[in-house]
């Protein structure tokens, strides 16, 4: 174990609810260490319940490769805790150091004083720290969970706010209704300020979303409404504002839904002051941006060897009702473009709707194999996901882990190779990725 992963164990038992939204402790914190979070550079805060990843992904690729030093803040992390602090630096950011996570990490824990934090809490404060210890041109910020309560939510002055889809997740957090989990993720708009409101797939969401952003006295942008427009057209991106018409070229992240997450992203950035940027970087973002464990293709490592030669193989952190409908969809428009007999190999939390989410993918996968996740308390045993399929309707099986299920299919009759997803959690997309050995970078 690592002097950080010791310490962020060790902070475990300063607060007995490993989710508790609230701002006060946080709050407290940050004022004993002199308010960092009050001289960081520009900010775009994110929140939403699926895309706000890869809509940060787009925007750090935009602000990057025209020049501008960007700050990271993004959770969970797939692999090890670093990934969710990216410092900025010319050339492209990198995952903090352990040297100066461990530094950060201690200061936080001297200031607390041993008083009650969540770990999210703590961490995040000690983010805040490291970022505005180091200068940059802008940072952007993602919610951990909700928003209005969530630890991110000191900032009282973004250069923008956006709300990403927003879809059925966290229930016992957010609300059990469309309404009330929008209305969480809309207390990070703020009076005065840009607030962007990505296209939604449930009209109340939109609708809250819009009048929780006036009742706070933001700015709405909002597309379909005068404000902004996004569309495929020839396989091309097209960008459409009052001031701005940007030919494209496709996203680099795989999936029809990527067109929209970029589309947002760049209204983000034009709304937060990044609106003169040259149509390079915009093409340069798009066309390389990276976020492991999002519908990511995996052709290097251990695992692809495992499998029937020819076989692709996709990781996907996707577990919840919504994200599966995304990926279902980006998976039959791989089908019609390149047919292939598809087989998903799940692992999922128990506090996830499985039923729900596998439900998205019925007609479309031929097989399914379940796995443990021995690394997660909270895991549902292989067995009862696959009883679960079985209900929706899939052939299923188990296997006692992600290697031996691709190492089954040798023992398939395929009539072409098979496409094999790997989905349902982002704790399985992240120890998928360590047992191939391809880390995050």
């Amino acid at each position: 174990m690592s002097s950080s992963d010791a310490l962020i164990a060790r902070f475990l038992a300063l607060h007995p609810k490993t989710i508790d939204l609230s701002l006060g402790r946080i709050e407290r914190l940050l004022e004993r260490m002199g308010s960092p979070h009050r001289r960081l550079p520009p900010t775009i805060h994110v929140a939403g319940t699926n895309g706000k990843g890869s809509t940060i992904a787009f925007m750090r690729g935009i602000l990057e490769a025209a020049g501008l030093v960007t700050h990271v803040y993004t959770s969970p992390h797939l692999v090890r805790f670093h990934e969710r602090i990216r410092i900025g630096q010319p050339g492209g950011g990198r995952f903090v150091d352990e040297e100066r996570l461990v530094e950060a990490l201690r200061a936080c824990e001297a200031a607390n004083r041993g008083e009650p934090i969540t770990v999210f809490e703590i961490t995040t404060a000690a983010a805040l720290l490291l970022f505005a210890d180091a200068p940059a041109d802008a940072l952007l910020l993602e919610v951990g969970l909700g928003g209005r309560c969530d630890a991110t939510n000191v900032i009282d002055d973004p250069a923008a706010a956006v709300v990403t889809s927003i879809g059925y997740d966290h229930a016992e957090y957010l609300g059990d209704t469309i309404e009330r989990i929008a209305g969480e993720k809309a207390g990070i708009f703020k009076r005065g300020r840009p607030a962007v409101i990505a296209p939604q797939d449930y009209e109340a969401a939109d609708a809250t979303l819009r009048e929780r952003a006036e009742r706070a006295g933001a700015s709405p942008i909002r597309v379909g409404a005068q404000d902004f427009s996004v569309h495929e057209e020839s396989g091309r991106l097209v960008y459409q504002d009052e001031d701005a018409l940007l030919d494209l070229p496709r996203p680099r992240l795989a999936g029809r839904h990527q067109f929209t997450n970029a589309g947002t992203a760049i209204a983000a950035l034009r709304a937060a002051g990044f609106s003169r940027l040259p149509t390079e970087a915009f093409e340069a973002g798009l066309t390389n941006a990276e976020w492991p464990g999002r519908l990511q293709r995996i052709t290097k490592g251990r695992l692809p060897a495992l499998m029937p030669p020819g076989t692709e193989l996709w990781l996907d952190g996707g577990h919840n009702l919504d994200g599966g409908r995304v990926l279902a969809a980006a998976m039959a428009d791989l089908e019609e473009r390149n047919g292939a007999p598809l087989v998903l190999v799940v692992g999922m939390l128990g506090t996830k709707d499985a039923e729900g989410f596998l439900a998205n993918f019925a007609g479309l996968a031929r097989e399914l194999i379940a796995v443990p996740m021995p690394s997660q308390m909270a895991a549902r045993p292989a067995e009862e996901v696959a009883a679960i399929a079985a209900r929706v309707g899939f052939t299923a099986s188990t296997a006692s882990n992600v290697e031996a299920a691709l190492a089954s299919l040798k023992d398939f009759v395929w009539d072409r190779p098979p496409r094999v997803l790997i989905c349902g959690s982002l704790y399985l997309a992240g120890d998928v990725l360590s047992a191939n050995g391809t880390l995050p970078a």
